[in-house]
């Protein structure tokens, strides 16, 4: 087989045609670019053309040689044009150039000045808040709507997520509600047990967990749950341009999409907070009568003169705050999520973090306004 020959002709005033035969491969003696570049120079050419009929076998040598081909035409400004090409050729050049060559990589980022990143990261923060709040609020609009019975709401759809975030969630809330109330019995009674006032571990495992450890280990867990299952679900869509679609089809994705997730969130979020709190009574209970030589009885009549309803209302309404703030994260970072598939990891990501932050500045500020208030 012969090694790769080049010939160059020109029928035509401004015409130069590059007829390529024989064997262009890696192995083989291919005809150097700085011919056609001369040519190209020498002249006046305005187009460029490839004749292919009489090559026999090709590679990545002919690849890389045509590249280069292709960037003396871009640098004089002649148009090259590939129709006398192999398919898989062109097909393979067209590939190369779709991928973008990254710039700004490397130690370039690290060399910016101190204050240039304070102010590129004081950006991003508030454009993230911007976008927060538009969409909280397009998610408030489209409730509104839903109370007015003007929302496209799929009430089918509503039940199998009310499923997904209720039910299917029993198993993982169970085991760390109880091993939650385990902990804080045994952190109890070391304290307390320097007092013999073993029994008001009772007081301290109901309270935490009604007020505060029941709701927020049940978030946490359903941000890392439910809320990455969110954010994976329209990540996806976004990806496969489903959203595109219902917009198309003139369907808001927030009242479509957003709604039904949220007010699933806000309605079993209680019931798993409530749920919650039971398990880790248990863990308490469990503590109290084989560590502590504390009665099952003594220890549930202590648990009831120390809880109120108020502890539990208390609760189960953080649970309803911290269940909106699952859903809205994780919807939110689906629906801001790119168009690849590491896009939608990355969205993933985002939404728990996001949810878990969100979840620990709510608890705050509920627990400073319950102080105000007397609850």
């Amino acid at each position: 087989m012969a090694s790769g020959e080049l010939s160059i002709q020109r029928p035509e005033e401004g015409i130069l045609i590059l007829r390529i035969s024989g064997s262009w491969r890696l192995a083989d003696e291919i005809p150097p670019a700085a011919r056609v570049r001369q040519e190209v120079e020498a002249g006046a050419t305005t187009r460029v053309r490839f004749d292919t009929s009489g090559l026999d076998a090709w590679d990545t040598g002919l690849l890389t040689w045509l590249r280069s081909v292709l960037q003396v035409c871009s640098a004089a400004h002649v148009a090259a044009e590939r129709e006398g090409l192999p398919e898989g050729v062109k097909r393979l050049i067209a590939l190369s150039e779709a991928v973008a060559e990254k710039k700004d990589t490397g130690r370039a980022a690290a060399s910016e000045p101190f204050l240039v990143r304070l102010g590129k990261g004081t950006r991003n923060a508030l454009d993230a808040a911007d976008a927060f709040a538009r969409f909280l609020g397009e998610a408030t609009l489209a409730f509104g709507r839903l109370v007015r019975g003007r929302a496209t709401f799929p009430f089918s759809e509503f039940s199998v997520i009310l499923q997904e975030v209720g039910a299917e969630a029993l198993g993982i809330v169970s085991l760390i509600s109880l091993l939650v109330g385990l902990i804080l019995a045994f952190m109890g009674a070391i304290q307390l047990r320097q007092f013999g006032a073993e029994i008001y571990v009772a007081d301290l495992v109901g309270i935490g967990m009604a007020r505060d450890m029941g709701p927020i280990m049940a978030a946490i867990i359903m941000a890392g749950r439910t809320g990455a299952s969110f954010a994976a679900q329209l990540g996806t869509m976004t990806v496969n341009e489903e959203i595109d679609a219902l917009e198309t089809m003139g369907i808001d994705p927030t009242e479509y999409l957003v709604l039904p997730r949220m007010l699933a969130m806000m309605l079993m979020m209680p019931l798993l907070a409530l749920y919650a709190t039971v398990l880790g009574i248990v863990g308490g209970l469990l503590v109290s009568v084989s560590a502590l030589g504390v009665g099952v009885e003594e220890y549930l009549i202590e648990t009831q003169k120390a809880l109120s309803l108020g502890d539990f209302a208390g609760g189960l309404l953080k649970a309803s705050v911290y269940g909106v703030i699952v859903a809205l994260a994780g919807c939110m970072r689906g629906m801001q999520c790119g168009r690849s598939a590491a896009a939608v990891g990355r969205a993933t990501t985002s939404a728990v973090v996001t949810g878990i932050v969100f979840i620990i500045v709510a608890c705050g500020i509920l627990t400073v306004v319950y102080d105000v208030i007397g609850v």
